[in-house]
């Protein structure tokens, strides 16, 4: 069993007013947190863990840990009697309307993630829910890959409860960002707040609960709830390896490499952006290629590794060989490539990912045309690049690109090739995210990343 069967202390069954009664699985880090701001929003909480010196502490008003403005909220909980402890989940969750799972996901002996402890709380919850005529709501915080909560918590509540999610009970998917020593801060004042839901009775309920704190919730399906918190956390270790790799870079060239990234991040059009970071094609042009491989020609000679940005170039071209492999599959010989330059709206060819899908193709004797809006056949940009030299035929018009061609790969979004290309029974490959969900598309399209 995960949690034992007796109880700690008893567990009051009335509500102090119409605000949902929460119990919270799990109270390390994330759980006790939780467990005294909800008690500070004036939620009813029930604190369980099988650790009973854990359930002391938050039972008589203590943190397990060291958070600052943590014990005073759970002093104030236990004080108001809005706060109690056990170690019986049943218990818990019968006199509760919401279970807030933080349990530990501990990374297993292969590298991946550790679901016993998921597992035995979901049919712990799921025999209290066997017991309960009323809608319960599930929520899981824990850090775990995608498909997780659907494709095993779900199916282990259904089963220990004999009923079904989404009709009988809702279950959650609520990511945490809080940063260790300002959590409680970071509860109050969330950067933003995200559910993936069952149904919509339990994202409203889930959405009541925290709105007090953030009235903008961000609701989404629970797979994309659960992949934001892995995105987030790599996202912050990249950064964190990427500030350091400029340090060991700057210090044998005597620059102060704290003065640099001082400077680096007071740009919030480009560097501390979303206009990077979206998933598409390679990166190309006049400066990121040419860049990449002068940094780490200059970490070379001086002896500096710097795995993280020498990998860049790798990464690049695992895209461009992607999408070849893409273009590949559809078993096409005659091939129109739509969009040439390293991005729209320019006519720029230099390093262009989409001049390296058409050498690869014309390798393989794949008859290749090719369209761009900002470059004409007879130019100079035209005639002075690589495309005459690749054996590809560049066309003045897309229509005529397309005209023969049994495969399509797209490489520029804008509106002339959406229009185009969207009523294409032939494959079409899709590296620039040119369709958003929900709008008329190729019946086979197929993203490179979506």
């Amino acid at each position: 069993m995960f949690l034992s069967a007796i109880s700690d202390q008893a567990i009051p069954v009335h509500l102090v007013d119409t605000r949902a009664s929460v119990s919270v699985i799990g109270l390390g880090y994330v759980g006790a947190v939780s467990t005294g701001c909800l008690a500070g929003l004036g939620h009813r909480v029930v604190g369980v863990d099988i650790d009973p010196g854990r359930v002391d502490s938050i039972a008589t008003g203590r943190a397990p840990l060291h958070e600052a403005g943590l014990d005073d909220l759970l002093q104030d909980g236990v004080a108001g009697g809005l706060i109690t402890a056990t170690t019986d989940t049943v218990a818990a969750v019968l006199a509760t309307d919401v279970t807030f799972v933080s349990v530990g996901t501990p990374t297993a002996p292969d590298g991946g993630c550790d679901t016993r402890y998921i597992t035995a709380a979901a049919r712990e919850i799921g025999m209290a829910l066997a017991m309960k005529n009323d809608y319960h709501v599930v929520v899981m915080r824990c850090s775990i890959p995608p498909g997780t909560t659907l494709g095993l918590m779900v199916p282990e509540l259904e089963a220990a409860s004999g009923k079904k999610a989404g009709r009988d009970f809702g279950v959650c998917f609520n990511p945490e960002f809080l940063r260790e020593g300002v959590a409680v801060e970071d509860f109050h004042a969330p950067a933003k707040t995200v559910i993936g839901a069952s149904d919509g009775r339990a994202a409203a309920t889930l959405a009541r609960i925290l709105e007090p704190v953030d009235p903008a919730i961000i609701h989404t399906s629970i797979e994309v709830a659960e992949m934001v918190k892995y995105v987030d956390n790599v996202w912050h270790a990249t950064k964190v390896a990427f500030a350091n790799e400029i340090g060991r870079l700057c210090k044998p060239l005597e620059v102060d490499s704290h003065e640099v990234m001082d400077i680096f991040v007071q740009d919030t059009k480009l560097n501390i952006s979303p206009y990077y970071l979206k998933p598409g094609f390679a990166y190309g042009g006049s400066c990121l290629p040419k860049e990449v491989r002068a940094v780490t020609h200059i970490a070379g000679q001086l002896g500096v590794r710097l795995p993280l940005i020498e990998s860049l170039a790798v990464s690049n071209r695992t895209q461009v060989e992607a999408a070849v492999e893409m273009v590949r599959a559809t078993g096409a010989r005659r091939v129109a490539v739509l969009g040439l330059a390293f991005k729209p709206g320019t006519d720029d060819l230099r390093e262009s990912p989409a001049l390296d899908v058409i050498a690869a193709l014309r390798a393989e004797g794949i008859e290749v045309t090719a369209h761009d809006s900002a470059i004409t056949p007879d130019g100079p940009v035209a005639r002075g690049s690589r495309i005459a030299a690749l054996g590809a035929t560049m066309v003045a018009d897309a229509e005529s690109a397309i005209d023969r061609a049994e495969a399509v790969i797209v490489t520029h979004a804008n509106e002339i090739y959406r229009k185009l290309v969207a009523p294409l029974m032939q494959p079409v490959v899709d590296v620039v995210r040119l369709f958003r969900p929900g709008t008329p598309q190729p019946p086979t399209l197929c993203g490179i990343g979506w």
